[in-house]
């Protein structure tokens, strides 16, 4: 699968393009923005863009009004087929987020309910009852997501609508070019559902991805064979700026294990989740890390652990952001342009380094050391081996290693040296070493 060694960049366009928080029907081109930021992409070693919601809908983009129509903020079709035209033309790939748990209050079918009631032939398109009241006072009530009204619940077991799901899906395929799917809040898809979509997307592109988005829990169920092919990680999100937060590098450590490890019988081994530090619903790394210090040390971890990659725009380059009041919208702003300075260029040598070396995409996961300011791992494969080491604290540590002379080389310098058993690392240094 194309995916498992990708350097993914999530882009969220409504905010990212400086769109309107509400729809108000007014059609500018702001998608071309994005096309004039694909050789930033390019020269970050890019080569998976994600969007964000980029259809027509209420207001945040997973309130769809309508599947097969670009959201008017943002352009129109032809626009998002430019797009995808030209970072294709540069040999980056395209995933789109498919929301098929809820629609918006505007979505057609849910306004013609509202119009006709129970005489409606989409009445059974959603979860409703007729003698009850919605806090919109329609005159019945609905299941929304997650208690959230402004989000309603599609009925995924009723044929019309996976035919509606399924045919739309097909058209952006078609239509656009795209290359996957990140199922938005995979974790409360019906599970037929699921399948039966993997399915289909595999009859039309054999090489389609699919991603879903699960915040905690077991992610077995989406990494069933016939479901998806990955799913966000979030234990290994939580575990790699807390690890550092608190000085415990043994919480990344243990999470890695139980996942991955080679040796104590981990949960989902060979398999490839969706890394992160940071995306449009958690707050920028940049202000969520106590110690400024350890931003590169954060991203040179990301590249180095199992799974895939995941940037989110601007934070490469250190931008802050939290919510303010619950409201996502200061972790989606919109930049004028790309930021270059020593974090972005630190992150372009890392994807550079992650894309060259086959075993960070696909070796197994071993501990050589582990304490809580400093760890070692290693990441190998048919015989090729790394062994990168941390030092998360801003004193000199020594760290003992199960080397005996070693040739080895500084993945990230270039230098060439022998490991002897004991290794000095530097205050705050990560270092990728592989076996010569």
């Amino acid at each position: 699968m194309w995916a498992y060694d990708s350097i993914f960049y999530q882009i969220y366009p409504l905010g990212f393009c400086g769109a309107p928080e509400y729809n108000d029907g007014r059609l500018e081109p702001r998608l071309n923005k994005i096309r004039d930021w694909i050789p930033y992409l390019r020269e970050m070693e890019v080569n998976a863009l994600y969007l964000s919601p980029v259809f027509q809908s209420d207001r945040h983009g997973y309130d769809t009004r309508d599947y097969r129509t670009v959201d008017a903020r943002l352009g129109t079709n032809d626009d998002l087929i430019a797009l995808c035209e030209g970072c294709h033309r540069e040999g980056i790939r395209i995933i789109l987020d498919g929301v098929f748990h809820h629609v918006g209050r505007g979505f057609w079918a849910f306004q013609e309910v509202q119009r006709h009631r129970w005489d409606s032939p989409y009445k059974d398109w959603f979860f409703l009852r007729f003698d009850q009241n919605s806090p919109y006072n329609d005159g019945f009530s609905y299941q929304g997501w997650e208690g959230h009204y402004d989000l309603v619940r599609l009925n995924l077991r009723n044929p019309a609508v996976k035919e509606y799901l399924f045919s739309s899906v097909r058209f952006w395929i078609e239509t656009f070019g795209i290359d996957g799917l990140r199922l938005d809040v995979a974790y409360s898809l019906d599970h037929d559902f699921l399948i039966e979509l993997r399915r289909f997307c595999e009859g039309i592109r054999p090489d389609f991805f699919l991603v879903g988005e699960i915040v905690n829990g077991l992610y077995a169920p989406l990494l069933e064979e016939d479901a998806c092919h990955s799913c966000t990680n979030y234990e290994v999100y939580k575990g790699l700026y807390s690890s550092l937060n608190d000085l415990n590098l043994f919480e990344i450590d243990y999470s890695l294990n139980r996942l991955f490890g080679s040796q104590n019988g981990a949960l989902y081994p060979g398999k490839h989740l969706f890394s992160f530090v940071d995306n449009h619903d958690v707050n920028r790394i940049a202000s969520v890390l106590k110690d400024r210090q350890h931003l590169p040390l954060i991203y040179g971890m990301l590249f180095a652990i199992p799974g895939i990659p995941c940037l989110y725009y601007g934070s490469e380059w250190g931008a802050q952001g939290r919510k303010d009041n619950g409201s996502d919208r200061p972790l989606r702003p919109c930049f004028d342009a790309p930021v270059r300075n020593d974090l972005s260029e630190w992150v372009r040598k890392l994807a550079a380094l992650r894309k060259a070396q086959k075993c960070l995409s696909y070796g197994d996961y071993r501990t050589l050391l582990i304490r809580n300011r400093q760890w070692v791992f290693e990441r190998a494969i048919e015989g090729e081996r790394i062994t990168i080491a941390i030092n998360a604290e801003g004193a000199p540590a020594d760290v003992v290693l199960p080397f005996d002379n070693e040739n080895v080389e500084n993945l990230l310098t270039g230098e060439n040296k022998t490991l002897s058993s004991t290794v000095r690392l530097e205050p705050w240094q990560i270092v990728y070493w592989k076996r010569r």
